[in-house]
């Protein structure tokens, strides 16, 4: 390569843990207030940017068709809730959507609520991550991101008078919770350091009194608050990983929140209401959860009725109630199914399956009493459908399909799914797309390779109007299903997480292996993508086969495990024990070491890399992948680049607005085009 990557000091920090010593080079970048490191990002960026100037066009040409396919002047399907119908839209050449509202008809005269467009004009990155209405319809609460950050405001505006109030509430959470009193909002309250949701309060907009009602002192614990659809009783919850535990009170009066079922290790409970039923989730001696019914009064076990066993084979994924059915989403062999079960006969209809591999999920359905269920489906040919399904008659009628602009048609697309021999005989699930004119299974084709892996997060197949133009360029795309997330049920997720972690990345590898030896990808062309934790899979995969890849594009990735895990001021970090263990052990200290891709570095030839990030990035803090790229440098043999492209104004999620982060996307795809030598016509 003729151009020269930016060079950074090293000063050795000494990290001693368990009396073993680490020698942290980079260690000083963390100090984002040092306008040495600003200059140094801004230096990574320009260096990026000198690196890919052929690429330019190309991204220019990858943006324009990516965003040619997206309906601009689009809404979406309207759901009806306390007298009003509510969506959103957007508008031709806006990046933001429109929050709107029509009183009882859809042929009602329109309310806009809020313009996000109006408001984003105001910060270089913008965000409305929640809203709520008062019970009264006439007050609209908001939390906005204005940072990237994912550190909330709260601000509100009457919707009779369109004016905003000036009340302002910082430092908050996305929890919204109207008390039945319209002038109450329940809110909860983040850590200003490690931004861990810890307060609920009581907050009075005509006076702006604020009342502490509970605090989560457990730092392992963060804690929310919502409304129940019944909009009867204000939810407190707390969560770990691993542990869930609820209180409730009455939203009409002012009385005192009471626990469900108290915490209890390993209890993982989730629950839902209709006046004095409660309907609980559980996974108390069923790891793939059960679901079970009782009266709000007396909620101890040995009231339960069971609505539906637990099983090895069936993992209860979500639940919704309605006045006279339980609906439920669960998976079975990876595949997702939602059955509706009615309340009084216990008679079940189950949603059939569309395609051999697919995204089904429960939907928006505010309201109890409704005559339907509404549900979202979608897969790697199939663009996003909202389906409503008649209670009674079990008929569908599609109600929105995303519009895909241009030439596209799915009977030109093909998706399968196949399985994979991990290395300790498991079998793991790969999900692919590919064009049919383009594809043919004889071992040339370049693919990329997805995979996330952690947290029980799973990653189903979906459809991507973006992904068309890898597609249509020959490429085949897999989503690798690999143990940590839940596409095969709990264990799953057991078995890729704490000290069996390393199971995530062996597999990632080994289907990686499989694809190539079955002819759906050539060697010599083979890509890997990652994000956050999925970053964290990226960098172990360079260090323990950095031949496999011709290229990775590693997203805002979570690579200095140990460091990270060892500083409880950091965001998520005490919270995360239960998903990677405690370093302060030995044990967890010595397996974090083993494979945290920062600390095992090594001198070999490393594949070409992008590496992004954002500055104010909450989940994995910018230094990480700072730090990370300049030590790949440091010991990478060879000259693939190895590149680093940090966001100065946004965070976790990238750049705000709908086509704003279509240009991310399209420096990754000219990224691996570049790699790949593709040609961009």
């Amino acid at each position: 390569m003729s151009h020269n990557p930016p060079k950074t000091k090293k000063i050795p920090q000494s990290l001693v843990t368990h009396k073993h010593e680490r020698i942290d080079n980079y260690y000083w970048l963390k100090d984002r207030e040092n306008p040495e490191v600003i200059s140094y990002l801004e230096a990574e960026n320009a260096y990026t940017k000198e690196v890919l100037k052929g690429t330019e066009a190309d991204q220019k040409i990858l943006f324009d068709e990516m965003k040619s396919r997206i309906k601009e002047d689009d809404s979406s399907v309207p759901y009806f809730t306390r007298g009003y119908w509510y969506y959103s839209r957007y508008e031709t050449g806006k990046e933001y959507a429109i929050l709107c509202r029509k009183k009882m008809s859809l042929d009602a005269a329109e309310e806009i609520m809020i313009d996000e467009n109006l408001e984003a004009e105001k910060h270089p990155y913008y965000e409305i991550v929640s809203y709520a209405i008062s019970s009264d319809n006439t007050t609209l609460a908001f939390a906005e991101d204005i940072s990237g950050r994912r550190q909330y405001q709260i601000r509100f505006r009457n919707l009779n008078t369109g004016e905003f109030l000036p009340n302002l509430i910082k430092g908050a959470g996305s929890d919204l919770a109207w008390h039945n009193e319209g002038d109450h909002l329940f809110y909860c309250e983040k850590e200003k350091e490690t931004l861990r949701p810890h307060k609920i309060y009581k907050y009075q907009i005509s006076n702006e009194n604020t009342s502490l009602i509970f605090e989560e002192i457990d730092e392992k614990y963060a804690c929310g608050v919502s409304l129940s659809k019944d909009s009867k009783y204000i939810i407190i919850g707390s969560h770990s990983s691993l542990t869930t535990e609820f209180r409730l009170a009455n939203a009409a009066t002012q009385s005192e929140f009471k626990v469900v079922l108290p915490r209890e290790e390993g209890h993982e409970y989730y629950p839902e209401l209709d006046g004095d039923k409660l309907f609980i989730k559980s996974n108390k001696n069923a790891e793939n959860f059960k679901l079970v019914s009782c009266n709000i009064s007396d909620c101890a076990e040995e009231n339960w009725e069971t609505i539906q066993e637990h099983s090895l084979d069936v993992y209860i994924e979500d639940f919704e109630v309605f006045s006279n059915y339980v609906v439920i989403q669960e998976k079975e062999n990876g595949l997702s199914r939602i059955k509706c079960v009615e309340r009084t006969s216990g008679n079940i209809r189950t949603v059939p399956p569309r395609e051999e591999t697919y995204t089904l999920y429960i939907g928006t359905n505010p309201e109890l009493e409704q005559d339907h269920l509404r549900i979202g489906y979608s897969s790697m040919t199939t663009p996003n459908s909202v389906i409503d399904i008649d209670f009674t008659t079990f008929a569908e009628t599609i109600k929105k399909q995303q519009v895909v602009l241009g030439d596209f048609d799915s009977d030109n697309y093909a998706s399968e799914r196949i399985w994979a021999n991990a290395r300790d005989g498991v079998k793991v699930p790969v999900s692919l797309v590919y064009k049919k004119d383009l594809f043919k299974k004889n071992g040339q084709n370049p693919i990329l390779i997805y995979a996330y892996g952690s947290y029980g997060s799973t990653i189903d197949p979906y459809f991507s109007s973006v992904r068309l133009s890898l597609l249509n360029r020959g490429f085949v795309f897999a989503i690798a299903h690999i143990r940590g997330g839940e596409y095969l049920g709990r264990q799953w997720y057991d078995n890729g997480k704490l000290l069996k972690k390393q199971n995530t990345f062996n597999d990632f590898i080994d289907c990686t292996l499989h694809l190539v030896e079955q002819g759906y990808a050539a060697k010599e062309k083979v890509y890997a993508m990652g994000g956050s934790a999925g970053g964290l899979l990226m960098g172990v995969i360079a260090n323990d086969r950095p031949d496999l890849w011709k290229g990775i594009v590693s997203q805002v990735p979570f690579v200095d495990v140990v460091t990270t895990m060892l500083d409880d001021s950091i965001p998520l970090t005490t919270g995360e024990y239960d998903e990677w263990g405690n370093p302060d052990n030995k044990t967890y200290y010595d397996y974090m070491l083993s494979y945290s891709p920062y600390d095992q570095i090594t001198s070999q030839h490393y594949p070409a890399m992008l590496v992004t990030s954002g500055l104010h990035d909450s989940q994995v803090q910018y230094w990480e992948p700072t730090k990370y790229i300049a030590k790949i440098r440091e010991f990478s043999t060879g000259n693939t680049p190895k590149l680093l492209h940090t966001n100065m104004d946004a965070g976790h999620g990238g750049a705000s607005g709908r086509f704003e982060a279509l240009k991310e996307i399209a420096l990754e795809y000219a990224f691996i085009f570049w790699l790949n030598g593709t040609k961009i016509k």
